[in-house]
C-alpha cells in the first residue's frame, strides 16, 4: 500500500511577523524550496537562490 502523504511536501515556518511569512518545503523529490510571503505576493526560491537572497539581506542590515 502506498502512502499518499509521501507526495506532499513537508513544510516548516521559519519566521513570521504581522505582515510577512517565510516558510520552507521539503519536496518529495528531495529539493528544498523557500517561500517569502509579502502581503499578497509570494516569492519562491530554490536553495541556491535562497542562499544568495540571505547574503543580500545581510548586506542591507
Amino acid at each position: 500500500m502506498t502512502n499518499h502523504n509521501d507526495h506532499e511536501p513537508k513544510t516548516e515556518t521559519i519566521a513570521e511577523t504581522e505582515n510577512f511569512l517565510v516558510w520552507k518545503a521539503e519536496e518529495p523529490d528531495g529539493e528544498t524550496t523557500y517561500h517569502l510571503e509579502l502581503n499578497n505576493v509570494t516569492v519562491h526560491f530554490f536553495q541556491e537562490e535562497w542562499d544568495e537572497f540571505l547574503s543580500l539581506a545581510r548586506e542591507l542590515a
